[in-house]
Formats: C-alpha cells, structure tokens, sequence
C-alpha cells in the first residue's frame, strides 16, 4: 500500500460536494482538507502497489463531477 496526495481544483462553490463525493464513492480516499491557494481540495488516498496511479487518478478522482484539475503528489518513504 502506498498514500498519494491529489490537489483538487473545483468549479466555483462545489468544493464541498466534490469533498463529499470523492469519501462516499472512492473507496481509495482516506482523507480529505479543504486548502487555500490554487486548488481547493487535498485528497489522500491509499493504493495497492500495483495500482496504475495514472489510470486512477484519470478514471475515478477526474471523472467526479465539478473537478476541474488535479496535480497529483506521488510518495516515496515515509519518515517516522
């Protein structure tokens, strides 16, 4: 298993419904914090290994209504 963290942009005044959405039909989103600056939406979500990241993030976090762009954050190592 391997976190990756999705930044969101919404369509105007959405944030909350796509935030919504995204924990109710995604059953890979763990988390989800509203954030200012550029995008809307810091969306973790936890993989299996051999997940294709693209083809996730392009087919379920994409396809939500009202998401208009995503920057997506691939991690390596985590430091405890």
């Amino acid at each position: 298993m391997r976190p990756i963290f999705i930044m969101v942009k919404c369509a105007p005044g959405t944030a909350y419904d796509v935030a919504a959405t995204a924990l109710d039909t995604v059953e890979q989103v763990s988390e989800v914090y509203s954030i200012s600056g550029q995008y809307d939406l810091l969306i973790k979500c936890i993989l299996p290994s051999e997940m294709d990241v693209g083809r996730f993030v392009t087919s379920q976090i994409q396809m939500l209504s009202h998401v208009t762009d995503t920057q997506t954050i691939i991690t390596f190592n985590a430091f405890t």
